[in-house]
């Protein structure tokens, strides 16, 4: 343990679990795991929540019309693999909170995104989201979501009107929840390419105070901006 404790990253979350720091910003020396296990040992998450993820600001163009005036929430892109119906729902609770504290979401709008609209395909990927949405209905959050979506059932009026007709969310959805992984950091690099919008993450989530984890690939400004979202998950945990 003395050993562990010199060593920079559990050195760093001692200082914030000791009120010494208010936050911490790693990443470009070390790898996700390196960051990611002494704020798990040491942090751990927020009550209420045991599935710490992540999450991308995703911020589009000037005059989308999509979205939160053309800001979204992508969760999760960068920590849980392939979760479960369970996992999904503190995905989509601590997605939430970080769309209000950081990116001024006043009206969060979660769309629980699937291959298939409102059982318009049978698998078993689409029931896990199936199930997620039925465990939200019985939480008690304070937030529309709808489940399960495609993506232009999600972002899109008139499709939402076609395949999903009576929901609050289809067509205005502004935090999109992935079914796993794969399908998270998929979309959030094509929408960064393919569309141009910038990606701001990832943000880890349902920390009880925050560690953000940077890639080795990082530039000035990357640094920069992490650090102002950290300072902002900071300040709304005292």
């Amino acid at each position: 343990a003395y050993e562990l404790a010199k060593t920079p990253m559990y050195y760093a979350c001692l200082m914030i679990k000791n009120n010494d720091a208010d936050g911490v910003v790693a990443g470009s020396v070390h790898s996700t795991s390196d960051v990611l296990r002494p704020a798990f040992q040491i942090i751990k998450s927020k009550p209420g929540i045991i599935n710490i993820s992540s999450c991308f600001i995703m911020v589009f163009p000037e005059g989308t019309i999509y979205g939160d005036n053309g800001t979204f929430v992508f969760a999760d892109c960068a920590v849980i693999p392939n979760p479960d119906s369970n996992q999904l729902v503190d995905i989509a609770i601590a997605s939430v909170e970080s769309g209000k504290i950081i990116a001024e979401i006043e009206d969060p709008k979660v769309a629980m995104l699937s291959f298939s609209t409102k059982g318009s395909a049978k698998h078993d990927n689409a029931k896990k989201v199936q199930l997620a949405t039925r465990i939200l209905e019985e939480t008690d959050v304070n937030f529309d979501f709808d489940g399960e979506l495609q993506l232009d059932a999600a972002i899109v009026p008139e499709v939402a009107s076609l395949k999903a007709p009576n929901s609050k969310v289809a067509g205005k959805a502004n935090i999109l929840i992935f079914p796993d992984l794969q399908s998270g950091n998929i979309g959030y690099k094509i929408a960064e390419r393919f569309a141009g919008a910038k990606a701001i993450g990832p943000i880890c989530q349902g920390l009880a105070l925050p560690v953000n984890d940077l890639s080795r690939g990082c530039d000035v400004s990357d640094i920069v901006s992490v650090v102002a979202i950290t300072a902002l998950q900071a300040e709304n945990s005292k």
